[in-house]
């Protein structure tokens, strides 16, 4: 499923509001070591790869409706939101947000920051009860200068950032997709 579909879906299905996407285009030269074999060069002699993230706003004091809700989604729609509530880690942070139970991953592991569907996506989100100490998400990076064929970069809306949804909504969320490979020269 391609990326705009799977984030048209977390959009109208889950409880998060979409603000901001960002998608990264590069290719690159095989200039680099083997990882193994140190004395040799990259296989390839180009690579192309594609990264997306969305970023979405939500209400810190309705985290576990929230969860929740997007577990519910995953249970209706299936792949394109990969988590359900036949996750157990996923129903504990859940619980974890409603007082029910402690830290999801553990006594003393604190709050916790993300959910990771392997290789389809990971959601991650602010810290809301470690005050001022709890992690945030991070802007993006910002786009480097538009170079085709080698760089392209989008950011719909341009104009907003992380800290305006945080101003906005009270909290981010975000969806990240794995880095995919999709154009490959072999030397």
């Amino acid at each position: 499923m391609a990326s705009r579909d799977v984030i048209a879906v977390w959009d109208a299905e889950t409880p998060l509001t979409l603000g901001l996407v960002v998608l990264e285009d590069v290719c690159v030269g095989g200039s680099a070591k083997e990882l193994f074999l140190p004395t040799g060069s990259d296989r390839y002699k180009i690579k192309c790869m594609m990264s997306v993230a969305a970023y979405f706003g939500a209400d810190p004091r309705r985290m576990a409706d929230t969860i929740d809700g997007v577990l519910s989604a995953g249970d209706r729609t299936g792949p394109p939101i990969p988590f359900n509530h036949e996750f157990h880690y996923a129903r504990a942070v859940v619980d974890y947000y409603r007082g029910k139970a402690g830290d999801p991953q553990g006594p003393g592991t604190g709050e916790p920051t993300h959910l990771s569907g392997g290789t389809t996506l990971t959601l991650s989100w602010d810290q809301v009860r470690s005050g001022n100490t709890g992690q945030l998400i991070e802007e993006p990076r910002s786009c480097s200068p538009h170079e085709p064929p080698v760089r392209r970069c989008l950011r719909e809306p341009a104009s907003t950032s992380v800290a305006d949804l945080r101003r906005e909504y009270g909290m981010v969320f975000k969806i990240t997709m794995p880095v995919k490979n999709y154009f490959t020269v072999w030397k």
